[in-house]
């Protein structure tokens, strides 16, 4: 299960940072290489490589004038920010 993996990871480099950290008397040396190691993705796919596509659907024609029109009214009704 790809879950349980992750977990597994996590709950690995949680353990890893809780016994080398240096704030708790931990090598900095050898806590910086740790997690490198531990942050090195391993073999396959990995499902957030995909990039991000950003989709704004906006109404077109004489619903998307009529949606600006009732937009800016709104925003013209709007009480001052200031007082």
């Amino acid at each position: 299960m790809p879950g349980r993996d992750a977990a597994a990871r996590r709950a690995a480099r949680r353990a890893f940072i809780r016994a080398h950290h240096p704030d708790v008397g931990g090598d900095p040396e050898e806590f910086a290489a740790g997690l490198a190691e531990l942050d090195r993705r391993p073999e396959g796919p990995d499902r957030f490589d995909a990039p991000v596509v950003v989709v704004v659907v906006r109404p077109r024609g004489l619903r998307g004038v009529l949606h600006r029109i009732v937009r800016w009214r709104a925003r013209r009704r709007r009480p001052p920010r200031v007082r």
